[in-house]
């Protein structure tokens, strides 16, 4: 495991000359998700040396060395990244050890496997879940299976097989074609129904009844469709095919609750609709399949009732409540914490608050006192000429009466 950025720099030279690739992980020192990953990102180095992988795994300071962070797209921490010749795969699943040796081995290898036998085509549907597989010959089809395969690696592996190495349970009405194998059966792919390949395989790489978490959530958004969610398992929901929805199970209803902003009772069974985040609650509580039916039926045809969405007042909405929700799990968890970082802040502010107020009203003060010991303001000026001249009327007429008091002995003496 490597850290510096020459060493790194050197490595990525010499992938593109040697069948070798790199899984590098982008950190901050101060991350506690970081943190929490690093034993596991040991030992999933520690794994792949063991293997005898091509892959090797290495780690960058993304605050310390931020123009290699900002080449590669970094946005946030930690983030990870296979790297494979001029290509950047980055990984979005759940911070496992099985799961990042499982994708570091899946993109490491060739976009397309080959299954040249029906024992190499039972052992790899024993091993996946969800199999996509082309068969028959050169085509444009298989160019752009090829082009769709090197885009998804990092979420399902894909596979070539000819119509002899299929079981013999499988027929297909016509080739070439892709195949997708998944919840007891296969499904094929039709271009003028189902769009273009990349978004088919998007939406199929998915069973029809998982555990949904939050990792799952993201990755089932931007396939765009219906997503059933069941607090509690409803063997019921197995049962159903239904093409443009999604059904999964959720423990719990904290992560539901804050995507609806509401409190959601267990169980309970809701619809979110991930392209446009609205989501639909039944009137009732499901209790047997006709209820299941008749919910499903009535968000298909627009007559259940619609909650939420993606306008500007939801999204003001959700600020709002994220940051209550914040609060209050700061407060329930340390009250003596949560005090401190909201108390100080806002402490803080009120005295910048009062001391800007008290400056505004010292200066203004100040300014008038000047102006009227300066004469500068025309109304003032007014009045003090009218005060001189009804002193100086008042004035007049007392000077004259002290002359004539005065001068009067004189004139007598003249006299």
């Amino acid at each position: 495991m490597f850290k510096c950025e020459n060493t790194i720099k050197l490595f990525l030279l010499a992938t593109d000359k040697i069948n070798i690739f790199c899984l590098f992980q982008f950190y901050a020192p101060w991350c506690g998700y970081c943190k929490k990953l690093e034993p596991i990102w040991f030992d999933v180095g520690a794994e792949l040396k063991s293997s005898g992988s091509p892959v090797r795994v290495g780690k960058m300071d993304a605050t310390a060395y931020s123009g290699m962070a900002s080449e590669f797209g970094v946005r946030g921490y930690p983030t990870i990244k296979l790297l494979k010749g001029d290509l950047a795969f980055s990984y979005k699943g759940p911070r496992t050890k099985d799961d990042i040796v499982e994708f570091a081995n899946r993109v490491a290898g060739p976009a397309v496997r080959a299954l040249p036998s029906k024992q190499m085509f039972e052992h790899m549907m024993k091993r996946h879940d969800v199999l996509f597989v082309y068969v028959g010959a050169d085509s444009p089809l298989k160019e752009k299976y090829n082009d769709v395969a090197s885009e998804l690696i990092v979420y399902t592996y894909f596979f070539s097989a000819s119509e002899e190495a299929l079981p013999e349970s499988v027929s297909l009405s016509e080739l070439p074609t892709v195949v997708v194998f998944k919840d007891g059966g296969h499904f094929t792919y039709d271009e003028y129904e189902d769009g273009s390949l990349s978004s088919w395989v998007n939406k199929e790489r998915f069973q029809g009844y998982l555990q949904i978490d939050g990792f799952t959530l993201y990755e089932l958004g931007e396939t765009g469709e219906y997503n059933s969610y069941s607090f509690e398992c409803f063997s019921f929901l197995k049962r159903i095919n239904m093409r443009d929805f999604q059904f999964g199970h959720m423990d719990g209803n904290d992560y539901i609750n804050s995507l609806i902003m509401g409190e959601v009772a267990v169980p309970s069974v809701i619809i979110l609709n991930t392209s446009n985040e609205q989501y639909f609650l039944p009137s009732e509580p499901i209790e047997t399949m006709e209820q299941l039916v008749q919910f499903i039926s009535g968000v298909l045809n627009g007559s259940a009732q619609a909650y939420g969405g993606d306008g500007f007042i939801q999204r003001i909405k959700r600020v709002a409540f994220d940051a209550k929700s914040t609060i209050m799990s700061v407060f329930r968890s340390s009250p003596l914490l949560g005090c401190f970082l909201f108390g100080l802040p806002l402490g803080v502010i009120s005295l910048m608050c009062y001391g800007i107020c008290t400056a505004e009203s010292d200066d203004g003060s100040e300014d008038m006192d000047a102006l009227k010991r300066e004469g500068l303001t025309d109304e003032e000026e007014e009045e003090e000429e009218e005060e001189r001249q009804r002193a100086a009327e008042l004035e007049g007429p007392a000077e004259e009466e002290e002359d004539v008091g005065e001068k009067a002995p004189e004139e007598k003496k003249t006299d």
